[in-house]
């Protein structure tokens, strides 16, 4: 096995991103790949204008490439924020408007994973609190993946750079999706695996692999230290695809990490060509 046996996709939101985003599903296409996933594009919007939506569909459609997942309205992302469905007031409110919005773009563009950033930990708010609007949030975003046939992910950051961020391990991580589910009862919560995240938090890789591929909806990866790509770190990635494979997953393993001080088109050497294809 190895890198040539997965199903990679391209983060247009880490990648390309010296390029307008419009562009940026063509140029991923230019590199060889055929799947791309996006975090929320529009930070000051969770409800853009619908020519906005409907450029983007058209660029991804036009570049002939698959959009596979796509994040709900996560705030100021890259920024301060962490997501919105946790944080009290108006970022709450904003996440709300956001879900049939993303879930209605990602259902025209064929997507099947949205993701649901928590939010960091508010100064003076009871966490209590803020993990029962959460929750709320998090049913009505089930809801509405449900309704386009996709799933719901829920995503372990990192403390060292997210240090408000309260989901910073699998277990932490996992712990919601199980209450997602069972207050839903629908069953399409799963947990994101992000081996850079996990890997920061210092957590043992492959037991995390071993206890929750089961529950593994998605998969990103970025080496450590330095969030680059494969070979520029010390994290044997190969390996742990390698071992997510055998313990059945089969899903798309997201590229989101940095280029470095070159373009992104030069970040994926590591990657036969021929291997960048989705098969």
């Amino acid at each position: 096995m190895g890198f040539a046996d997965q199903r990679f996709n391209v983060n247009l939101s880490i990648l390309f991103t010296e390029l307008p985003l419009l562009e940026r599903p063509a140029a991923a296409a230019a590199a060889g790949f055929t799947a791309v996933e996006l975090w929320w594009p529009w930070i000051d919007s969770p409800t853009p204008e619908r020519s906005a939506t409907d450029a983007l569909k058209k660029a991804i459609e036009g570049a002939d490439v698959q959009l596979t997942g796509l994040n709900f309205y996560a705030g100021r992302l890259p920024g301060p924020d962490r997501g919105a469905l946790s944080v009290p007031g108006e970022e709450s409110e904003r996440f709300r408007a956001n879900i049939d919005v993303a879930a209605d773009l990602a259902q025209s563009l064929g997507c099947t994973a949205l993701n649901a950033l928590y939010g960091n930990r508010v100064e003076g708010v009871d966490p209590a609190e803020q993990d029962a609007l959460a929750l709320d949030n998090l049913v009505l975003a089930a809801r509405a993946a449900d309704r386009i046939g996709a799933i719901l992910l829920i995503e372990a950051l990192n403390k060292p750079e997210s240090p408000l961020y309260p989901l910073v391990s699998a277990p932490a991580a996992v712990e919601v999706v199980d209450k997602v589910n069972a207050a839903s009862g629908l069953g399409n919560a799963r947990f994101l695996m992000d081996l850079y995240h996990l890997s920061m938090n210092g957590e043992d890789l492959p037991s995390v692999i071993e206890r929750y591929a089961a529950r593994t909806g998605h998969v990103q990866i970025a080496d450590n230290p330095g969030r680059g790509a494969p070979g520029t770190g010390s994290l044997p990635l190969e390996d742990l695809l390698d071992q997510l494979g055998k313990a059945g997953y089969d899903g798309w393993v997201g590229l989101e990490y940095k280029p470095g001080d070159r373009p992104s088109a030069e970040a994926f050497a590591w990657l036969p060509a021929g291997a960048r294809a989705a098969r």
